[in-house]
């Protein structure tokens, strides 16, 4: 993982933990059940966004690398693992 992105996902990270701490708080306040499922759709967004800015790495980077490379074994796994990864199926 590149530097910048490393930083960016440790940034949105902590954000997504403050966002988690704050609807066990609401949960725990029983706040209203509506207010609660608004922030858990935020928290699935911001996951939905660092997924894609750590796939967006992984290509760019590792699949880039290895689709490059002269090892056919190196490639086939890469893309193995996008299929597994974006089809939900598990490795």
């Amino acid at each position: 993982m590149k530097q910048a992105t490393r930083a960016n996902a440790k940034r949105r990270l902590s954000r997504i933990e403050g966002q988690v701490r704050g609807v066990a708080k609401m949960v725990d306040e029983e706040r209203y059940c509506i207010d609660v499922v608004r922030q858990i759709h935020a928290i699935k967004a911001a996951l939905s966004s660092l997924e894609k800015v750590v796939l967006d790495d992984h290509l760019e980077h590792c699949v880039e690398s290895a689709l490059k490379s002269s090892s056919l074994k190196a490639r086939r796994e890469k893309v193995e693992e996008l299929v597994a990864v974006l089809g939900g199926r598990r490795k």
